[in-house]
């Protein structure tokens, strides 16, 4: 599983040879990304993707649950209360099928919602990001994370580590 440290650089000279030492370290460059303020230019370094920048992945979960809930209740009311006197009862088949498309609609909805929220992990690092510092996020196996900390705080000592995301430590011995 990768993990996604940050590095917070003092400007965008720094990026883009921190950029070149992530290349030359053989990381490939779409795990490498930068976010900077609005009004910076990056130039061609990548930027963010939006699942980065937003609370994108966690809008889907929430709504996939919330949507499943919807549809269990609405299934449950469309096969027990009958829509109207003579008519054939709604088959218990519907609970799955509502449950499936709630989880589905929910998801997509509250996913696309939640693009416009930033990304609650990049809130540590807002303030730098305002006063004009670049964010470097970059992707790597579990079995390089200490291999590429030690190669970006050793050759740039002007560059503060920002922590990993999931966290570093083992969680069992």
């Amino acid at each position: 599983m990768n993990r996604r440290l940050y590095f917070v650089l003092p400007d965008v000279a720094s990026a883009y040879q921190t950029f070149r030492d992530m290349l030359l370290a053989r990381v490939n460059a779409s795990n490498v990304h930068f976010l900077a303020r609005s009004g910076i230019n990056l130039g061609d370094l990548p930027e963010a993707t939006v699942s980065e920048r937003t609370d994108m992945f966690e809008g889907l979960g929430v709504g996939m649950v919330l949507g499943a809930l919807l549809g269990l209740i609405a299934g449950a009311l469309a096969v027990w209360i009958p829509p109207w006197p003579f008519t054939t009862p709604v088959p218990m088949d519907a609970i799955p099928i509502c449950i499936l498309l709630g989880s589905l609609a929910g998801g997509a909805w509250t996913s696309i919602t939640a693009t416009s929220i930033p990304d609650s992990k990049l809130e540590s690092f807002q303030v730098e990001i305002a006063q004009g510092k670049v964010l470097m996020m970059v992707h790597v196996p579990y079995q390089r994370l200490s291999e590429i900390k030690e190669l970006v705080t050793k050759t740039h000592p002007e560059i503060n580590y920002g922590g990993a995301w999931p966290a570093e430590h083992v969680v069992f011995p």
